[in-house]
């Protein structure tokens, strides 16, 4: 969230840089980097490709996830589309609105954060007509005077169909940066569970614990608040990344790393984040279940 100077750049070909796109979400997101220097963007998407958990082609399916996998039900909730959208702080559009993704008609859940300078207060809107409610208090960012927070929105029961956009207008720092993932939980009606938490700075940081009754998709955010353009951010306890966009723009922009869990059984959870630099973080992890038709449990 702080301007740094230009990073020096290694080039690669395009059939190279094609060749690493299944590599790994740190390899994937450097040539996103490297593309969006030599390319001049000012805004773009999350690097990794998107996989369900329970998709055999994933390719950061952990043993766990696996086992979850195995003993779920082919009902119970699991992750459906999902995108990131990020904007370079000063070069952004006033409007911030993630390309489209194909969300089911009914049936779903759906999660967006809004990212960037606070005076920007608009919540989302979305082309499906939903409603989106704030979850939770704003979160302001630590060491930058209150010029930056997180703020989570969530859909229960959620319209949907092809071409899902979800925009949100940045109504006082037009240009500023922003970053918007837009995620779709299937087979869940409502949020279950959620809990927030802001580690102070370490090289680990573990979010708070949610509770579930039965199977359930997790669902976990990343925000770091160290200044710098070269971030990591790796979770443990079974949980794969979905989007991870922590190589950030030479005018910077907001770091977000997503990821995903699927569980068998009721149980309490959490996640741990190995992170480089040492770093506060802004962690939310929430639960879905198929089966929850209202939000009634509030902050754990």
């Amino acid at each position: 969230m702080l301007n740094a100077s230009r990073a020096i750049l290694l080039l690669c070909g395009s059939a190279v840089c094609a060749s690493l796109v299944f590599a790994g979400p740190q390899i994937v997101d450097r040539v996103g980097m490297i593309h969006r220097h030599l390319t001049h963007r000012t805004d773009g998407l999350g690097q990794a490709p998107s996989f369900a958990p329970c998709d055999a082609g994933n390719p950061w399916h952990s043993d766990s996830v696996r086992e979850a996998c195995l003993g779920a039900d082919v009902v119970a909730s699991q992750l459906g589309s999902h995108v990131l959208l990020w904007h370079e702080d000063g070069n952004g559009p006033s409007v911030a609105s993630t390309p489209p993704i194909n969300t089911q008609a009914s049936g779903s859940s759906l999660i967006a954060f809004s990212a960037g300078y606070t005076a920007n207060n608009q919540g989302p809107t979305d082309n499906k007509g939903n409603t989106w409610t704030l979850l939770g208090a704003p979160v302001i960012y630590r060491g930058y005077n209150g010029e930056f927070d997180v703020k989570a929105y969530i859909v229960n029961s959620a319209n949907g169909g092809n071409g899902h956009v979800v925009s949100i207008v940045k109504n006082a720092v037009p240009s500023g940066e922003i970053t918007v993932p837009f995620i779709e939980v299937r087979q869940s009606a409502a949020l279950h569970a959620v809990a927030q938490n802001y580690p102070q700075a370490a090289p680990v940081v573990t979010s708070a614990n949610v509770s579930t009754s039965g199977p359930a998709t997790l669902v976990a955010f990343w925000w770091g608040d160290a200044g710098g353009l070269q971030h990591s951010a790796v979770p443990n306890n079974g949980f794969s990344i979905i989007e991870n966009f922590v190589s950030l723009p030479p005018n910077s922009a907001v770091q977000c790393v997503v990821a995903v869990r699927q569980v068998a059984s009721a149980g309490s959870y959490n996640v741990s984040w190995t992170q480089s630099p040492s770093q506060g973080a802004v962690l939310w992890l929430m639960a879905f279940q198929t089966g929850d038709v209202v939000f009634e449990h509030g902050f754990e």
